[in-house]
């Protein structure tokens, strides 16, 4: 498989100026992966160091951060040499180290010549702890799950994939079925690497179903082995309320849809967990649509996503066949899957900053607003080709945006301020950039 980070990862091998560079993202998005792939692109050489496996290797870094010496311990460990420039250093579940994290800086400041990758499952929550972080001496680059376009690169449609990534509307609305059809399968497969090699090579939804239980099943497990004890089943229960909170017409999220009487002071420490986790996205509303949006975020007020729009059908315990036909029962559910796929190809890309908008009094609401330059862009999300907008005009008569983007089955076209983007097409039209003053 291809995956996208791997060019970034080969420019930041590339930069004499590097720093180390740490992975940060959820288990089983492929940070293992991606790490290996890129030392057997560009180095001569891979050691690789997983302290979760290798625990007493933390020792090395407990008392001094000597770096000839840690270098000698773990060319002794490895049975391998670690040339400068020429050797790749992997540290994989660096928090199960602190002390490998604080080193960091001491390899940036003493022995910039070595090239070092770390990642980490529970980083982020590892970083909440007493660990002695290298502000300002680690690069970071953050890995999600495969977007929609890895997905189709990985099960062979490379020719759709090109048609869609340059923008051939003509093309693209002669094959709209079959685009219609790979979303769907997304939808039901998601991103996680395992799952896309699995369904790639088999085209077996049970044994995609299977791997994403599994992979809840590891989340789970985490809950229970890694966060405080008294946090345990706040987790799981914020963890398990999630599929209902999408499920809502409005999708913010409800503290009193986790359980009656529940307040968000009793369940910060959780949210936060899940967050640093990188198992759920947060997308906070704003006021109103103004420069930065970070400006007018309202921190009380959000949406909570998964991951992986996959995991989220996974969770739900969907049948494939019922997402794959359209069942009208699966209506409703329809438009929490499809909501779910544009937070997560619009997270995935880490290029705007992402909200949505809401009226004061609940009336109107755009599903995500994006940052792009000096204008703010609403993005409507329709999982079928119902096109009826009441949202998106109030907000336009509101606030008088240049443009906004209307994202469904239906083909592309500009209607006045309005641009109708295919939900296959999506991220291509945001990668490729478009004209906020005129589509």
């Amino acid at each position: 498989m291809k995956r996208s980070l791997l060019p970034e990862l080969i420019r930041w091998k590339e930069n004499p100026d590097r720093k180390p560079l740490i992975l940060r993202g959820a288990r089983q998005t492929g940070k293992t992966w991606l790490m290996n792939a890129l030392g057997s692109k560009a180095f001569e050489e891979t050691v690789y160091i997983n302290f979760e496996r290798s625990r007493n290797l933390a020792e090395l870094f407990t008392d001094s951060f000597d770096i000839p010496s840690i270098i000698q311990a773990l060319q002794v460990h490895s049975g391998k040499r670690i040339h400068p420039h020429t050797t790749l250093l992997i540290f994989d579940e660096i928090q199960e180290a602190p002390g490998a994290i604080t080193a960091l800086k001491y390899f940036y400041e003493d022995a910039p010549e070595y090239c070092i990758i770390a990642a980490g499952s529970l980083l982020g929550v590892a970083l909440h702890r007493s660990v002695s972080f290298p502000v300002g001496k680690v690069d970071f680059m953050d890995v999600y799950p495969m977007s929609f376009y890895e997905f189709l690169d990985a099960v062979g449609e490379h020719e759709m994939l090109e048609i869609v990534q340059n923008q051939n509307w003509n093309l693209i609305s002669v094959f709209r079925n079959k685009l219609t059809e790979r979303l769907r399968q997304y939808y039901i497969v998601g991103g996680m690497p395992e799952a896309v090699a699995a369904f790639a090579k088999s085209a077996d939804y049970g044994k995609v179903r299977k791997i994403q239980k599994n992979i809840l099943e590891a989340y789970e497990l985490d809950f229970s082995k890694h966060a405080p004890s008294n946090d345990i089943p706040r987790l799981r229960m914020v963890w398990n309320s999630i599929p209902g909170q999408l499920a809502k017409e409005k999708r913010k999220f409800v503290y009193s849809h986790i359980k009656e009487g529940a307040r968000a002071k009793d369940f910060e420490m959780a949210l936060a967990w899940l967050t640093d986790c990188g198992q759920v996205q947060k997308i906070h509303r704003v006021s109103k649509p103004g420069l930065p949006l970070q400006a007018y975020e309202d921190v009380t007020a959000f949406k909570l996503f998964l991951l992986d729009v996959g995991l989220l059908a996974a969770m739900t315990n969907l049948s494939p066949k019922v997402i794959l036909d359209g069942d009208k029962v699966f209506t409703e559910f329809k438009g929490a899957l499809t909501e779910q796929f544009v937070c997560q190809q619009l997270v995935s890309q880490n290029t705007y900053p992402v909200y949505y908008w809401s009226a004061d009094r609940g009336t109107s609401e755009v599903d995500f607003l994006l940052q792009i330059d000096d204008n703010i862009v609403p993005v409507e999300v329709k999982a079928e080709e119902n096109l009826k907008s009441k949202s998106l005009k109030a907000y336009h008569d509101k606030f008088s945006s240049n443009v906004a983007i209307r994202t469904s089955l239906s083909d592309y076209r500009k209607d006045g301020w309005m641009v109708n983007v295919p939900l296959y097409a999506f991220c291509a039209f945001l990668e490729n950039g478009f004209n906020v003053n005129g589509g």
